[in-house]
């Protein structure tokens, strides 16, 4: 056994010299430690004296790096390879380190070398639970068995394929639960697990508290880590991911992981600390937070990206599951199919829009393109496309009428048009004053009709009624906009204001008719509850005010109400009715206001939306994640400037829809 072992080392030992294979974390000190041993035993290894030579002087540039953190950080990470120190290691400082299963950092190689040096009974004795738990031998690599499952989960998720599994995540994730609650130190005690894990659980619905990432509160957490040693940029990003994932007000807790997490991201991006191949994720993850995702897209720069070695854990080297390859191809497959179908929906929008004349309509943008995007973000499934199209259209529907009331039409055509809606089913007795009256209503009531027909099948009821009365809540809104604008009037309040910009946004029209067509029964009772008109509301106000913040210059130069405005205005004591803009600097101290009265709706509807599934909510957790990803949308479109016209939107759109992926070779 002794030859074979030595031979198989003499075989592979220039991949230790030349270090282009990935390694474990401190290989260069484990691995020369082990030799000394041998060679103290009077084993002879098939090699050089050369060779061997070199791996001892690549022990002491280990040594003698200049690597990151602190002296607390540099002496975890000697603890942590202890292994490779023998006799040379303090092994009373070493114990400081050992968990409540007997383990040094769940490494069964550093805890066999305690248990030898140190004579340690606990050490021993989870020694002998892994050969009775694993039927044999001691394994050298032993993974977190958590942190593998969660990275699984999560790269699932990421793939776009997480539906394909959903019995298997659900199960991984019960546990990952029983364990959080019990506080294990598999999970609590190691920063990526524990992050991992509570960002998973909270977006998952489990009731998860903050008060576990308790010691991860401060930046010497990670400074005084071997992660900081390393240079090691992941555990960091995951907290820094977790931390988005508050619902009260005031959780200093992930208040502050947010804060130090993100400033030390960016001083490793500008210092070039981070690995070639992980820049990307940082860089999107910084730029785009939790509620500025765009899922398909996310999917498609991570198959792009996909690396077929697996993941990597210090001790562990990479620990792919050795279904990499098919995750990757499961992947492609789906994400393929998912653009052959947006593909054959995008064709029929375009039929749909010539249909009923939209093109005829100078004044409005009518895009199906971005409108199509604009639906894909709260729903990127496949099989949803009877409620992707819906919003499409209705997104098209919705932005013609905005700007027909904004400048498009004429005040009698808006009564006219008002009046129509009011009627609905009896618009035949009010008649069109204008062929554009004509072409806008008639799209909106036969559009309306096909879809709730197809949402009647779903919810064997019909829901015409609630939809129509959406749509006339909706202009009856944007009529007070316009006469609002004719007069020049304020509103006195953020209240009155609020109660007419939130309809105004639209999302009425939009989101409960694709809501009914999510093929699940959505009941009248579940509707008509203040916890469905509260996701409405928080919904509606992240993108009313975030309009107002971005389209507030163009807004104040026309006296155009705006929140902005609003805020600037009572803070300067102007009053309602004063034509004089306020200064730069009140107008960026109200947008101040609204910003953190948007972040203020998020986490609202948040905690509405990720609640725990455990009967407390009357309205399916498919309904509460479209008014979340509906909410998404206003965010994406509204990060630079008024949506639907940047070229940035063009280009998600395209890589989303049309453009073919682009694998590594």
């Amino acid at each position: 056994m002794n030859l074979i072992g030595l031979s198989f080392i003499g075989r592979n030992f220039s991949v230790a010299i030349d270090g282009q294979c990935a390694a474990p974390v401190g290989f260069n000190i484990t691995f020369s430690g082990m030799l000394h041993l041998a060679i103290g035993m009077g084993l002879k290894f098939p090699v050089m004296e050369t060779d061997i030579d070199s791996i001892f002087r690549l022990r002491e540039v280990e040594f003698e790096r200049d690597a990151g953190g602190t002296a607390s950080a540099r002496k975890a990470f000697m603890a942590y390879v202890s292994e490779g120190l023998g006799r040379e290691q303090d092994w009373d400082h070493v114990m400081a380190y050992q968990r409540k299963n007997g383990s040094l950092f769940n490494s069964p190689s550093t805890t066999a070398a305690s248990a030898i040096h140190s004579c340690n009974d606990r050490a021993l004795d989870y020694l002998v639970s892994l050969t009775s738990k694993l039927g044999g031998p001691v394994p050298a690599i032993h993974p977190d068995k958590v942190y593998s499952q969660l990275c699984m989960v999560d790269t699932l998720e990421k793939m776009g394929i997480s539906s394909d599994f959903a019995c298997d995540i659900r199960d991984i994730l019960d546990m990952t639960y029983s364990c959080w609650m019990q506080d294990e130190e598999e999970i609590m005690l190691d920063m990526a697990t524990c992050a991992k894990a509570f960002r998973l659980l909270r977006m998952h619905g489990y009731d998860v508290s903050s008060e576990g990432m308790a010691r991860f509160a401060e930046r010497s957490s990670f400074d005084d880590s071997i992660h900081a040693y390393l240079n090691d940029t992941k555990p960091l990003l995951e907290l820094y991911k977790s931390s988005q994932l508050h619902f009260l007000e005031e959780d200093l807790i992930l208040e502050n992981i947010s804060s130090w997490s993100a400033k030390l991201l960016k001083q490793q991006l500008s210092s070039n600390k981070i690995m070639k191949s992980l820049m990307p994720e940082v860089e999107y993850a910084l730029k785009y937070p939790l509620y500025s995702t765009v899922d398909a897209l996310e999917h498609r720069g991570n198959i792009e990206r996909f690396n077929v070695n697996g993941f990597q854990r210090p001790k562990s080297g990479y620990c792919g599951s050795g279904a990499d390859k098919e995750i990757l191809a499961l992947a492609v497959d789906k994400f393929h199919y998912n653009q052959s179908v947006y593909q054959q929906e995008l064709r029929y929008l375009e039929s749909w829009v010539a249909e009923f004349g939209l093109d005829e309509l100078k004044f409005a943008r009518v895009i199906p393109l971005q409108s199509l995007l604009s639906a894909l973000v709260p729903l990127f499934p496949a099989e949803l496309s009877d409620a992707r199209i819906a919003f499409s259209q209705n997104c098209m529907l919705t932005t013609m009428v905005d700007d027909f009331f904004d400048g498009g039409g004429s005040m009698e055509e808006m009564v006219n048009f008002v009046a129509l809606i009011d009627e609905w089913d009896n618009h035949g007795e009010i008649g069109f004053c204008s062929n554009n009256v004509e072409i806008m209503f008639n799209a909106i009531y036969n559009t309306t009709k096909r879809n709730c027909a197809k949402a009647a099948l779903v919810q064997n009821r019909c829901v015409m009624d609630h939809i129509a009365k959406q749509w006339q809540v909706m202009v009856r809104a944007m009529k007070t906009e316009a006469e609002w604008a004719a007069s020049r009037h304020i509103p006195a309040t953020m209240e009155e204001y609020m109660s007419v910009g939130e309809p105004s946004f639209a999302l009425g029209p939009i989101v409960p008719l694709s809501a009914y067509l999510l093929g699940e029964e959505l009941p009248e009772e579940a509707v008509r509850s203040p916890e469905y008109g509260q996701l409405l509301r928080h919904a509606s106000a992240v993108g009313r005010l975030l309009n107002d913040v971005m389209t507030y210059e163009k807004e104040v130069l026309t006296w155009t109400p705006n929140s902005v405005l609003l805020q600037a205005l009572a803070a300067a004591r102007g009053g309602g009715e004063s034509p004089t803009p306020p200064s730069p600097a009140c107008a960026e101290a109200a947008r101040g206001e609204v910003r953190r009265a948007i972040q203020a709706s998020w986490r609202d509807l948040h905690r509405l939306v990720f609640r725990d599934d455990d009967g407390s909510s009357i309205v399916p957790r498919a309904c509460r994640e479209l008014f979340w990803g509906t909410a998404k949308v206003a965010n994406v479109f509204y990060q630079e400037v008024d949506g639907y016209t940047p070229k940035a939107m063009r280009g998600m759109a395209n890589a989303v829809i049309l453009d073919p992926l682009h694998l590594q070779q």
